[in-house]
Protein backbone atom coordinates (compact mmCIF):
# COMPACT_ATOMS: atom_id res chain seq x y z
CA UNK A 1 0.00 0.00 0.00
CA UNK A 2 1.15 2.98 -1.13
CA UNK A 3 -0.32 6.68 -1.13
CA UNK A 4 2.53 8.46 -2.79
CA UNK A 5 2.11 8.22 -6.69
CA UNK A 6 6.24 8.95 -7.13
CA UNK A 7 6.76 6.19 -4.69
CA UNK A 8 3.95 4.09 -6.12
CA UNK A 9 5.33 4.51 -9.85
CA UNK A 10 9.01 3.81 -8.81
CA UNK A 11 8.29 0.59 -6.76
CA UNK A 12 6.33 -0.68 -9.88
CA UNK A 13 8.92 -0.33 -12.04
CA UNK A 14 11.42 -1.65 -10.15
CA UNK A 15 9.57 -5.05 -9.27
CA UNK A 16 8.43 -5.74 -13.48
CA UNK A 17 12.01 -5.21 -13.82
CA UNK A 18 12.87 -8.43 -11.58
CA UNK A 19 10.92 -10.60 -14.35
CA UNK A 20 9.25 -12.24 -10.77
CA UNK A 21 6.05 -13.41 -12.13
CA UNK A 22 3.40 -12.06 -9.84
CA UNK A 23 0.23 -10.20 -9.92
CA UNK A 24 0.56 -6.88 -8.46
CA UNK A 25 -2.18 -4.82 -6.98
CA UNK A 26 -1.76 -1.24 -5.20
CA UNK A 27 -4.09 0.37 -2.78
CA UNK A 28 -3.42 3.90 -2.02
CA UNK A 29 -5.50 3.68 1.62
CA UNK A 30 -6.10 1.53 4.67
CA UNK A 31 -10.17 0.97 3.91
CA UNK A 32 -9.16 0.34 0.54
CA UNK A 33 -6.75 -2.37 0.76
CA UNK A 34 -8.93 -3.85 3.82
CA UNK A 35 -11.56 -3.68 1.23
CA UNK A 36 -9.62 -5.85 -1.38
CA UNK A 37 -8.09 -8.37 1.10
CA UNK A 38 -11.57 -8.92 2.37
CA UNK A 39 -13.92 -8.82 0.28
CA UNK A 40 -14.99 -12.32 -1.34
CA UNK A 41 -12.76 -13.32 -4.22
CA UNK A 42 -13.23 -13.05 -7.92
CA UNK A 43 -11.42 -15.32 -9.62
CA UNK A 44 -9.45 -15.56 -10.99
CA UNK A 45 -7.79 -13.25 -7.84
CA UNK A 46 -5.96 -14.99 -5.42
CA UNK A 47 -7.83 -15.06 -1.89
CA UNK A 48 -5.04 -13.34 -0.10
CA UNK A 49 -1.46 -11.75 -1.26
CA UNK A 50 2.01 -13.52 -1.35
CA UNK A 51 3.49 -10.31 0.14
CA UNK A 52 2.01 -7.02 1.32
CA UNK A 53 4.33 -4.04 1.06
CA UNK A 54 2.69 -1.51 3.54
CA UNK A 55 3.70 2.53 4.13
CA UNK A 56 3.07 3.36 8.04
CA UNK A 57 1.66 7.06 6.60
CA UNK A 58 -1.46 6.15 4.65
CA UNK A 59 -4.70 8.54 4.36
CA UNK A 60 -8.06 7.32 6.49
CA UNK A 61 -5.95 4.90 8.16
CA UNK A 62 -2.94 4.52 9.85
CA UNK A 63 -0.36 1.31 8.60
CA UNK A 64 -0.17 0.24 11.60
CA UNK A 65 -4.03 -0.01 12.08
CA UNK A 66 -3.86 -2.40 8.83
CA UNK A 67 -1.11 -4.69 10.44
CA UNK A 68 -3.65 -4.87 13.41
CA UNK A 69 -6.19 -5.57 11.20
CA UNK A 70 -4.26 -8.28 8.90
CA UNK A 71 -2.82 -9.90 11.77
CA UNK A 72 -6.35 -10.62 13.66
CA UNK A 73 -7.97 -12.35 11.21
CA UNK A 74 -7.01 -15.84 10.17
CA UNK A 75 -7.49 -15.44 6.37
CA UNK A 76 -4.44 -13.00 6.09
CA UNK A 77 -2.70 -14.04 9.84
CA UNK A 78 0.34 -15.34 7.54
CA UNK A 79 0.65 -13.08 4.90
CA UNK A 80 4.47 -11.48 4.80
CA UNK A 81 4.12 -8.21 5.75
CA UNK A 82 7.23 -5.57 5.20
CA UNK A 83 6.65 -1.93 6.13
CA UNK A 84 8.11 0.45 3.36
CA UNK A 85 8.63 3.73 5.05
CA UNK A 86 10.35 6.84 4.95
CA UNK A 87 10.56 6.57 8.95
CA UNK A 88 13.54 5.93 10.60
CA UNK A 89 12.44 5.74 14.14
CA UNK A 90 13.00 3.18 16.89
CA UNK A 91 9.32 3.62 18.24
CA UNK A 92 7.65 2.35 14.88
CA UNK A 93 10.26 0.05 13.94
CA UNK A 94 9.66 -1.95 17.03
CA UNK A 95 5.85 -1.06 17.10
CA UNK A 96 5.91 -2.33 13.58
CA UNK A 97 7.40 -5.79 14.57
CA UNK A 98 5.06 -5.65 17.83
CA UNK A 99 1.86 -5.74 15.34
CA UNK A 100 3.39 -8.50 13.06
CA UNK A 101 5.23 -7.02 10.61
CA UNK A 102 7.81 -9.83 9.05
CA UNK A 103 10.15 -6.75 7.57
CA UNK A 104 10.96 -3.38 7.97
CA UNK A 105 13.06 -1.23 5.28
CA UNK A 106 12.81 2.36 5.15
CA UNK A 107 12.80 3.97 1.69
CA UNK A 108 15.88 5.57 0.90
CA UNK A 109 16.03 8.89 -0.41
CA UNK A 110 18.09 8.37 -3.26
CA UNK A 111 16.86 7.15 -6.48
CA UNK A 112 18.39 4.40 -7.55
CA UNK A 113 19.06 2.95 -4.35
CA UNK A 114 15.39 3.40 -4.10
CA UNK A 115 14.84 1.43 -7.06
CA UNK A 116 17.50 -1.15 -5.92
CA UNK A 117 15.99 -2.23 -2.22
CA UNK A 118 12.52 -2.61 -4.01
CA UNK A 119 14.45 -4.89 -6.91
CA UNK A 120 15.92 -6.88 -3.65
CA UNK A 121 12.51 -6.55 -1.53
CA UNK A 122 10.89 -8.43 -4.42
CA UNK A 123 13.24 -11.02 -5.05
CA UNK A 124 13.69 -11.69 -1.40
CA UNK A 125 9.95 -11.91 -1.40
CA UNK A 126 8.46 -13.21 -4.25
CA UNK A 127 11.31 -15.74 -5.64
CA UNK A 128 13.13 -16.99 -2.32
CA UNK A 129 10.94 -16.67 0.61
CA UNK A 130 8.44 -20.02 0.78
CA UNK A 131 4.98 -19.58 2.68
CA UNK A 132 2.15 -22.10 3.61
CA UNK A 133 0.31 -23.46 0.75
CA UNK A 134 3.99 -23.20 -1.26
CA UNK A 135 3.43 -20.26 -3.26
Amino acid sequence: MEDDPDHEALALRALLKTNIDADIEVARSGPEALDRLFRPPQPPREPVPRVMLLDLKLPQMSGFDVLRRLRSDERTRMVPVVVLTSSDEDADIAQSYGYGANSFIQKPVDYDRFVETIREAGRYWLSLNRVPGGR
